[in-house]
């Protein structure tokens, strides 16, 4: 099974998620959020296998969502305004993502990761 781990090196969140899946003995490959920044490719493909809305796939604590007001602005953006901007910058991009196989989980909860691998 391949399991692709998209993170920020300095995420809280993030380490705990890999620290989980170390602690399961899980084997998967590291792939940093900002190199390379997922492409709009790729986000269009992870929302629809994702099956989430996009506000989703936002990270709305970090800096620049806060710093671009986009929690104004977002309501107002097309949905393909919203993808250009995710895909601009991955520190805009929820974190961590777990891609397995051909589903996706975003964020760490700690239950949903146990129900994918069980």
């Amino acid at each position: 099974m391949k399991v692709q781990f998209i993170c920020h090196p300095r995420c809280s969140t993030c380490d705990k998620a890999r620290k989980w899946l170390d602690d399961k003995g899980i084997s998967y490959e590291v792939r940093d959020i900002r190199n390379p920044n997922p492409t709009e490719e790729e986000l269009r493909k992870w929302v629809e296998q994702s099956q989430l809305p996009l506000k989703k796939f936002f990270n709305t604590s970090g800096a620049i969502y806060r710093g671009l007001e986009l929690a104004k602005k977002l309501p107002e953006m097309g949905e393909d305004e919203q993808f250009e901007l995710l895909a601009s910058d991955g520190m805009i991009v929820k974190r961590p993502i777990l891609l397995v196989e051909d589903k996706i989980l975003v964020g760490f909860k700690e239950s949903e990761w146990e129900a994918l691998f069980t």
